[in-house]
């Protein structure tokens, strides 16, 4: 059996790649798959500390997170696509030119 804080420390290096990829690149797809890592690096502690407690409240909460993680990646992903077709970059520096 696995000890729960090689759980935990996998899903603090994960989140902190994750926060990394947001606050670091410029690129929007890069900094989509860095909040995508982050929400699955607090899905395994969830799910950990539900391992650890035994019950299923962890699964459950993390079954949730994934749904509204599927919405937001159809919802994000079409508003990359359509700024890469008014702009022809998802360059967030470039974005920041959209104000009205």
């Amino acid at each position: 059996m696995v000890p729960i804080y090689y759980y935990i420390a996998l899903s603090a290096v994960l989140f902190t790649l994750g926060a990394l990829g947001v606050l670091i690149r410029r690129n929007a797809i890069i900094i989509f798959m860095s909040v995508e890592l982050m929400l699955n690096a607090a899905n395994l502690a969830f799910v950990a500390f539900a391992r650890l407690h035994g019950g299923l409240s962890g699964q459950i909460f993390v079954f949730f997170v994934m749904a509204v993680a599927a919405a937001e990646v159809a919802v994000g992903l079409a508003l990359i696509v359509k700024i890469f077709e008014t702009k022809q970059s998802i360059d967030i520096d470039q974005m920041n030119l959209m104000k009205g």
